[in-house]
């Protein structure tokens, strides 16, 4: 039988990836594309989303002759999006100014001033925490400022919706993606009034919304020709990057938790139906109509661990470094870290916090501030982990994914802190993968999103240390009560 192909096109924040795969999830090649930044002012972050889609053209391009694979074989192409990008384009959707990023916290005061008044009514509704990385929060900023672009846009769209009306000539956001707006009421599927009111925007000036699986119109002619395709390539619309990490590793269902450990981290797990968490330390952002992913995301993951790095001026390998934390023993002798050095979202949703090293006395070491930075990323990830309990109870798997699983200890810690076998990803490319399943399910080549759990490699398992577990478990309520008490100083 004749091997079938299928690929996954990740736009991400850092780069565009496409990555082809057969249909049975083995990796054939990928193409990568970095993204340029830009920092107008201070806590501003933007992309140019024409260098973005055309990456997109370039990595498909390149991925298919990387792959010399026949092309009568390659039966879909699925998209994996980052989240909470915003572009204010015109009638012809011309973007009237770069695109607007998730780590962008220029609406820091309006998130503050609106968490005193109708914020939590307006999260309960859209699951979405109320935070500068909202498209909905953005918006508030804009309307406030009267910015030019905001006035004269005449529509409001994310990195996804650009590339598939540049493509396909269609306006429609997923389910996930639009969840991610902060606008979406998730027990009515569609855009929110209040928070629309609030925005200054009309629900015309949104795409409209569809499932994960909807097969995309044929590619323009033009777009095909660059590629190098046919015009009648199946392309699926795909899902926000979260949601697909978790299909990826094939943490889909209930009790089933996927956690992302880059440079910034995340904690996430599939619910079925639309549960929020009432005390707003984590998010609900729909999949299907029936099912949901609850979690939270952290900017201080691995970020951390290279700030360490480069303020202690240490010039010898990332790896040596983390040596120097192995000979030092479970809680850093009494040292703790808070690592909020970026802001934060999860558990805290404040980009004003603040880092923190606990406990320093003359007798730590290096070895003791690089201990305390890994125990501190692992402890926020279980913060957040303990209000995703609260929603769906204990997890009973844990699989993990990125770049911070490349220290043993790290990973050890992880399994000591929740104390729970963790099972590492054997794939580097988990969103891309869930983009290529969701195309399969569109253009109806698989059953359903549960069987990619027949089509993932076996990784490697990590099993905890009982005792050390208990030591962690007394060093977590310190840890969660002194940033309890920090809180009252991030200004």
């Amino acid at each position: 039988m004749q091997t079938e192909y299928v690929i996954g096109l990740d736009l991400g924040t850092t780069s565009v990836k496409a990555v082809l795969f057969d249909t049975k999830g083995q990796f054939i090649a990928e193409a990568e594309k970095l993204n340029t930044f830009y920092y107008p002012s201070p806590e501003w972050a933007e992309q140019d989303p024409e260098e973005i889609e055309k990456s997109a053209r370039m990595a498909l391009k390149e991925v298919i002759e990387k792959g010399k694979i026949d092309q009568n074989h390659l039966v879909a192409v699925g998209f994996s999006c980052a989240m909470h990008s915003l572009i204010c384009v015109d009638m012809q959707y011309q973007p009237l100014s770069k695109m607007v990023i998730w780590s962008d916290g220029r609406s820091s005061q309006q998130a503050e001033q609106l968490k005193q008044g109708k914020g939590k009514e307006i999260f309960l509704k859209t699951g979405a925490p109320i935070h500068p990385m909202t498209p909905f929060l953005k918006l508030l900023w804009m309307k406030e400022m009267k910015e030019e672009v905001y006035e004269k846009a005449t529509y409001y769209i994310s990195m996804q919706e650009y590339l598939i009306q540049k493509w396909f000539g269609e306006q429609i956001i997923d389910y996930s993606m639009a969840s991610a707006t902060g606008l979406l009421n998730i027990e009515k599927v569609d855009w929110e009034e209040e928070a629309l009111e609030l925005a200054g925007i009309r629900k015309e000036q949104l795409s409209k919304i569809v499932s994960p699986t909807t097969r995309l119109p044929h590619l323009k002619q033009e777009i095909a020709q660059e590629i190098g395709v046919s015009e009648d390539l199946p392309f699926v619309i795909g899902a926000a990057d979260g949601q697909l990490a978790n299909l990826g590793d094939g943490a889909i269902a209930p009790g089933e938790v996927a956690i992302s450990a880059g440079t910034s981290g995340a904690i996430r797990q599939f619910i079925r139906g639309a549960a929020v968490n009432e005390t707003e330390e984590t998010f609900t952002y729909l999949f299907t109509k029936d099912s949901s992913i609850i979690g939270g995301a952290t900017n201080n993951g691995g970020i951390t661990l290279q700030w360490l790095k480069d303020l202690l001026d240490y010039q010898g390998s990332m790896e040596d470094l983390l040596l120097e934390a192995e000979a030092i023993e479970i809680g850093a002798e009494g040292l703790i870290f808070h690592p909020y050095i970026n802001g934060e979202r999860a558990p805290l949703w404040n980009q004003r916090a603040k880092g923190n090293f606990y406990g320093l006395t003359i007798g730590h070491t290096r070895g003791h501030l690089v201990r305390a930075v890994l125990e501190g990323i692992v402890l926020n990830l279980y913060q957040i982990g303990q209000s995703l309990e609260e929603l769906a109870g204990p997890p009973k798997k844990i699989c993990v994914n990125g770049g911070l699983t490349k220290s043993p200890l790290w990973v050890q810690i992880l399994a000591d802190v929740f104390g729970q076998e963790i099972h590492l990803s054997d794939t580097p490319y988990s969103a891309a993968w869930g983009a290529a399943w969701t195309a399969l399910v569109g253009v109806e080549k698989v059953d359903s999103f549960e069987e990619i759990k027949d089509n993932l490699p076996a990784g490697k398992v990590i099993y905890p240390n009982p005792s050390q577990h208990e030591q962690y478990q007394r060093i977590f309520k310190r840890y969660e009560r002194f940033g309890k008490d920090l809180a009252a100083y991030f200004i």
